[in-house]
């Protein structure tokens, strides 16, 4: 086979090698347009985890890399004069220029032809079976084939330089400092015996607030050393970029994005994408270079696995595109971090340090545990002693206190419709669901959401409480609640709005009832599901009266009925929700229009209940904090809303997202909507709760200590397991009883359970440590 790499970078270099140690008969070349000395940047960063597996794919290579790298397990961060250091994350630094050279003289060894200053212009002049476009970031093959490979590109909000130091780091170091026109973070790690790596970077309105836009590059470097100077010690930073000059050296990171990596040009040739050209990840998580040569190494083995190339192709950018995916939105998630640091300096520096680390959401507090032990042990300690608790324990085992309530632990059962009721009366159905949930560990327990009237209902099935009837049977399950176990129970209450009159799901999701629907009121006349929805009619001023009166008659029945919590629903399209999302307000009057309008009856409705709803109470509000359509209700638009209620009076707000119009595109994953809850937390100043995708003690763990959120609404794995908490408590190995309580009738279940799971974890340490052995690790 003919393969030609454009671009002589790690991914176009790694892939020649591999391809021609396979098969010597390939025809083998790599064209680079700059000289082979040449290189831009400093150090680059590999896993412990890469470095196996360029062990598998190339020893040689693997032995060479591995001699040259200079090892670190620790993390330091320098906040606020402080300095918190975690160890046991297992990095390796090497110099870009040595990790060129080492395979340039493996391709060279092997047989590969090498090509410089030979700058390729256009594919199609080249004469081969393969092209593989290495271009880099700025690829112009890609640019070229735009039509094909559809790149998405997103210019970030940070300014950064890539500047090198003498200054010789022990840890990977994150230095931050605060200025007086923002914040400014150092990225700073140790790759050979006489350098470090040493990136700046800021907010772009902080970049230029500081006036570096206009600045020299040595300017700029002097600015950066004085800010820096503390960590910095004495030492200068270096620019290698004598090509770059004033402030163009500082620059927003671009990540890419393609849809397919494979385009076959006018010659029929397939044109690869590999690298920097077919993908970018936040230098934040360090894994560009890493995401090179697995690109190479994965492309290398298709080939040889598959006898016909397409049908290796197709199984590279199947494979890759799922795991580029996966570090991406890692990189994601930290790149938001590193972007809003003023959202998190408030935290103490402990805490601080450990949203840092977990940022990603690729470190869990249970990862962090394995790392470092001590370090997790210690911040668990100082975590529970700010909840006024001496002693380790788990984060989401501590208490939480607002108002007179206090939860033993940081776990609720979300509010899940059951659609069970009969004339809005839950009955004992419901006293068996929420009484076995309660009786299941969790420290707050929902009711669904429970109607203010006969036509604010979902279904025919959904609970009320619009009579007294509905009262005295919500009051024995309270009753119940109270008396069996030391959960505390919620009542949230809502009003389907334009989403009523309903069939069951089980019976047709979103569907009219087939006979006997009731009229439906919105903020303005619309169809939730167009053509087949009842069209709701737009609510007058009485209408909004009566509605909001039946509110503060169902608030009070809850407050009788013994309801330690109380949640106003103004999410998920219902009727509060319709008046706030933009997608569905489109009112002239003084209820529509700008935000502040949209939220005057949601309000009016909140602080209304505030008045009847008992002081030593709280009150909670669940919101949507993105629309997940074009036009809709933001994440930033969210921290306003948030801000409104907290000034009506709201102790928390419930926060989730989506689920007000059927054109919604979310963009799924694990614990997928906490970062919204975090960014209404940090910057609105108000209590949170996370929910959407949370599934195990690891997720809330990780949650509440770094700041995300102060509680965590778990809905489907409850629905599995009422003892969702229990169970969880014995797989991490937590043993209470802070924060844990069994029921008395079911100790002798606990030790079981505790046993089957340590058996677990200890048949997962041994076969561990046999693959470290195996590895000569």
């Amino acid at each position: 086979m003919r393969i030609t790499c454009v671009g002589g970078g790690p991914a176009g270099l790694y892939f020649a090698l591999l391809m021609k140690k396979a098969d010597p008969a390939h025809v083998v070349r790599v064209l680079e347009r700059n000289r082979a000395a040449d290189t831009f940047g400093w150090g680059v960063v590999l896993s412990d985890q890469t470095v196996d597996a360029l062990r598998d794919a190339d020893p040689e290579t693997a032995e060479q890399i591995s001699s040259a790298f200079n090892h670190w397990d620790d993390i330091a961060v320098h906040i606020a004069g402080r300095t918190i250091v975690s160890g046991g994350h297992g990095f390796c630094g090497i110099g870009r220029k040595k990790l060129l050279n080492i395979l340039q003289a493996r391709c060279e060894q092997l047989g590969v032809e090498l090509v410089y200053e030979t700058d390729v212009a256009d594919d199609a002049d080249l004469d081969a079976d393969l092209v593989i476009a290495a271009d880099g970031l700025n690829s112009r093959i890609r640019q070229k084939y735009a039509a094909t490979y559809q790149p998405d590109i997103d210019l970030r909000q940070c300014r950064f330089v890539w500047l090198g130091t003498t200054r010789l780091f022990d840890a990977f170091t994150f230095d931050f400092q605060q200025t007086e026109w923002g914040w400014f973070q150092a990225h700073a790690y140790r790759f050979d015996a006489t350098h470090s790596t040493f990136i700046v970077e800021a907010p772009e309105d902080v970049w230029r607030a500081a006036g570096l836009e206009g600045m020299s590059k040595e300017d700029g470097i002097a600015f950066c050393e004085r800010l820096f100077a503390k960590v910095l010690d004495g030492h200068k930073l270096i620019s290698n970029a004598s090509h770059l000059r004033g402030s163009a050296a500082w620059i927003r990171f671009p990540r890419v994005v393609c849809k397919t990596w494979v385009h076959r040009n006018d010659r029929g040739t397939p044109v690869v994408l590999m690298g920097d050209a077919a993908h970018t990840a936040h230098f934040s998580i360090g894994s560009g270079t890493k995401l090179a040569l697995e690109d190479a190494i994965d492309l290398a083995r298709d080939i040889q696995a598959h006898a016909d190339l397409p049908t290796a192709l197709d199984a590279y950018q199947a494979s890759r595109s799922i795991e580029v995916l996966r570090i991406q939105n890692a990189a994601r998630n930290s790149t938001e971090w590193f972007e809003n640091v003023d959202r998190h300096a408030h935290l103490a520096p402990e805490q601080f340090a450990y949203s840092l680390l977990t940022r990603s959401q690729r470190i869990s507090h249970e990862n962090l545990r394995l790392r470092d032990a001590r370090y997790v042990g210690d911040f668990e300690r100082w975590l529970a002693g700010r909840a006024g608790v001496d002693a380790q324990v788990p984060p989401m085992f501590t208490p939480f206190r607002l108002r007179g309530v206090t939860l033993k632990n940081r776990v609720v059962v979300s509010p899940m419709a059951q659609y069970s009721c009969v004339d809005g009366i839950p009955g004992d159905y419901h006293l068996a669901h929420l009484g076995a949930r309660a009786l299941g560990g969790a420290g707050l327990v929902f009711a669904e959401m429970t109607c203010v009237s006969a036509d604010a209902r979902i279904t025919p099935g959904c609970p009320g409480l619009w009579t007294d009837e509905q009262g005295s049977a919500w009051q024995r399950i309270v009753e119940h609640v109270h008396a069996s176990s030391s959960a505390k129970i919620a009542m949230q209450l809502g009003h389907a709005g334009p989403k009523g009159s309903t069939r069951a799901p089980w019976d047709g999701e979103d569907q009219p009832l087939a006979s006997g629907n009731w009229p439906l009121l919105a903020a303005s006349a619309q169809q939730y599901l167009t053509g087949v929805s009842q069209v709701a009619q737009a609510m007058t001023r009485a209408d909004m009266d009566r509605v909001r009166e039946d509110f503060v008659a169902a608030a009070r029945r809850a407050a009788d009925a013994g309801f330690d919590w109380l949640e106003l629903h103004c999410a998920h399209g219902y009727l509060l929700s319709s008046f706030i999302s933009p997608l569905t307000n489109q009112r002239a009057d003084e209820y529509g229009g700008s935000p502040e309008n949209r939220l005057r009856y949601p309000l009016e409705v909140f602080i209304a209940l505030r008045e009847v709803w008992p002081l030593d109470r709280p009150m909670s509000v669940r919101v949507s904090a993105h629309d997940w359509v074009p036009g809709g209700t933001t994440p930033e638009d969210a921290i306003a809303i948030a801000a409104a209620f907290k000034d009506a009076g709201a102790d928390l707000i419930d926060v989730s997202s989506g689920q007000v119009s059927k054109a919604q595109r979310p963009v799924y994953g694990r614990m997928f909507q906490t970062p919204f809850s975090e960014g209404i937390r940090n910057r609105v100043g108000i209590p949170t709760m996370a929910v959407g995708a949370i599934s195990e003690a690891d997720h809330v763990n990780s949650i509440i200590a770094a700041g995300r959120a102060d509680l965590c609404a778990i809905a489907r794995p409850h629905l599995a397991n009422p003892a969702w908490t229990l169970t969880e408590a014995a797989r991490i190995g937590y043993r209470g009883p802070i924060g844990l309580a069994w029921p008395k009738q079911y100790l002798s279940g606990k030790s079981q359970l505790e046993r089957e799971f340590e058996r677990q974890r200890s048949a997962g340490v041994a076969a561990a440590e046999q693959a470290n052995r195996a590895l000569g690790v």
